[in-house]
């Protein structure tokens, strides 16, 4: 699949980010950590954002980003999705290791070591795909646009 065809995949997952967080923002005031839930619904609210700005920049505008280095794009919006459940699932559990500025704002105690595994592990993949997707986006349109993809 080319870069454009990505494009719209990511268009798709940036706009159901977007939704997500609204909805998820119905429910913040009635978790255990409203702080913690407060911070999921930023993240899927700027996640997606920032993913429907990605896939209009690669549908709308000439790049030389490859079709590899749009699945790997493509591929940090579905780790997103990781991180902003897991953050979901911090706003009853309480981890302390990987936020502990926003745990110590929420009260948050720590959670059992898988908990506090699992949230780390979704937030330092995402973290990497996500640098990693928009130095490749970057590097795309520094690129000659009429090289080839």
């Amino acid at each position: 699949m080319n870069a454009q065809g990505r494009g719209r995949q990511i268009l798709i997952h940036g706009l159901a980010l977007v939704l997500f967080g609204l909805l998820w923002g119905l429910a913040v005031p009635h978790t255990p950590f409203p702080r913690l839930a407060l911070g999921a619904h930023i993240q899927f609210a700027i996640n997606g954002m920032l993913f429907i700005l990605m896939a209009v920049l690669l549908i709308s505008l000439p790049h030389a980003v490859s079709a590899r280095a749009a699945f790997v794009m493509w591929l940090a919006a579905w780790l997103t999705w990781l991180m902003g459940f897991s953050e979901v699932a911090n706003a009853w559990w309480g981890t302390r290791e990987i936020l502990p500025l926003a745990a110590q704002q929420a009260g948050a105690s720590g959670a059992s070591a898988w908990q506090e595994l699992l949230v780390t592990l979704a937030h330092v993949l995402s973290g990497t795909a996500l640098l990693l997707a928009w130095s490749l986006l970057l590097a795309g349109f520094v690129k000659h646009p009429g090289q080839p993809r």
